[in-house]
This record gives C-alpha cells, sequence and structure tokens, in this order.
C-alpha cells in the first residue's frame, strides 16, 4: 500500500455527467491517503456519478482526475481493470453471485486481478475475512447470510487487493440501523489502518456523530466543508 504525502485522490475543474447531461459543475477536491470523508446531496444531485466517474464506470470529460496514480481523463478502457484493483468499490445492493459459497465470490475476484497461486487465495481470503469478523462464513451462500453478513463479505470483497481507497455508494442505506452502526465501526477500523474512505450516506447521525470531513452535492456543485459551511439537515 502506497503511504506517500501525494493525495490518494485529486480532481480539478471538473464536470460530471450523466450521460450528455452535466450534474456538477467545477468540482475541485483532493483525499489524502489517511482521509475519511463523507459525500452527501439529495438522490440525483450527482453523488452516484462522481463515484461512478472515480472508478471510471462514467468517462471525465471535462477538467483533470487522478486517483491511485491513474489519470481520470487519460486513461485507457484496458487500463480500468488495474484502476479497480488498487480501489476498493462498496454497493448498496451487495452484488455479489447468488449460485456461489462465499469463498468462491472472493475467489473470482482475485483470479479475476491476476492471482494464480491456490494457497495464496486461500491465505488471503481467510485474512479479509478475519479483518471482517466473518471466519465462519466460507462455505455459506450469500441467501444465508443476513443484510449485515452479506455487506462485511462485499467490504471483504473491498479489501482483497490491499486498495489505496474505498468508495462506498450508501454501504449502510438497506441495513437496520444497529447492524448499520457496526459496518461503520469496521469502516472506521479499516481507516485507522490507513486506507481512505469516501463513503456516500443519507445517515444524518453518522453526519451528527463523527466530525469528519463533507462533502456535499447542492445545486450542481460540490460544496467542501473544510472550506464552506455544509449543512446536513433533513434536506438529503
Amino acid at each position: 500500500m502506497d503511504f506517500s504525502t501525494k493525495p490518494v485522490l485529486q480532481v480539478t475543474q471538473a464536470t460530471i455527467y450523466q450521460g450528455d447531461n452535466p450534474v456538477l459543475t467545477d468540482i475541485n477536491f483532493a483525499v489524502e491517503q489517511h482521509e475519511f470523508v463523507f459525500l452527501i446531496g439529495r438522490t440525483g444531485s450527482g453523488k452516484s456519478s462522481l463515484l461512478k466517474t472515480l472508478y471510471a464506470d462514467l468517462p471525465l470529460q471535462s477538467g483533470l482526475g487522478e486517483i491511485v496514480g491513474y489519470s481520470l481523463t487519460k486513461i485507457k478502457n484496458s487500463e480500468i481493470p488495474y484502476l479497480r484493483r488498487k480501489i476498493g468499490i462498496i454497493f448498496q445492493d451487495f452484488q455479489l453471485f447468488s449460485d456461489r459459497t462465499i469463498r468462491e465470490n472472493l475467489s473470482f475476484v482475485l483470479k479475476a486481478t491476476g492471482w494464480t497461486d491456490a494457497a495464496k487465495i486461500k491465505d488471503r481470503i481467510s485474512e479479509v475475512l478475519i479483518q471482517v469478523g466473518l471466519t465462519e462464513a466460507l462455505q455459506k451462500m450469500p441467501h444465508q447470510l443476513s443484510g449485515g453478513e452479506q455487506q462485511r463479505v462485499v467490504i471483504a470483497r473491498a479489501l482483497l487487493n490491499e486498495p489505496s481507497i474505498l468508495l462506498a455508494d450508501e454501504p449502510t442505506g438497506n441495513l437496520d440501523p444497529d447492524v448499520a452502526d457496526g459496518i461503520f465501526k469496521l469502516f472506521q477500523e479499516i481507516n485507522k489502518k490507513g486506507t481512505a474512505i469516501l463513503m456516500a450516506t443519507h445517515n444524518h447521525e453518522l453526519l451528527r456523530k463523527f466530525p469528519y470531513r463533507v462533502l456535499k452535492c447542492e445545486n450542481g456543485k460540490l460544496l467542501d466543508s473544510q472550506l464552506h459551511n455544509v449543512s446536513f439537515g433533513s434536506s438529503f
């Protein structure tokens, strides 16, 4: 993992598009290696489009962006899988293979990202499941796990290649409050070990409870709590 002083993510004078429509304009921000940053905004304000741009699911058509050493303006399609090996992506809806065990789900990711040694694959899967507190889940199918357990598997999957940053899109959105608290504490533990986290959320309580930096998508702009007075009442 790269612990250099260079930001793990930097975006300069960028416009974020959804299709042909600009949803955020003149975006400027950076995320340092150690940072935990919340991303907030109403539905449709551009949060998901921004995250998709950062992991190259949407092209960065205007401005400059760099994440884990890759230029988002110059990246080739052939390079995108390598970019995604260095970042962890966590979705609200899990996206696990329903017809495979947890071990097979995680093994698939490692093999798809170039791992070939069966013993090393086995060891790495054990390590990430220990890290997320799910050592008993190896042979289970996704439907045999609770929502919170499935989200822990998704986090384990995102950690497999020791990413420099996790991009999380509403990771606690579908979970009961108590379960969501446990998932959030897990993100904090990951962050304390040096992995940057950019987390989109609608959870007001998290924002009130934890004084992390906040980026807010509002009226086509991205407001940074380091520079602006960002409100997070009931309006997102």
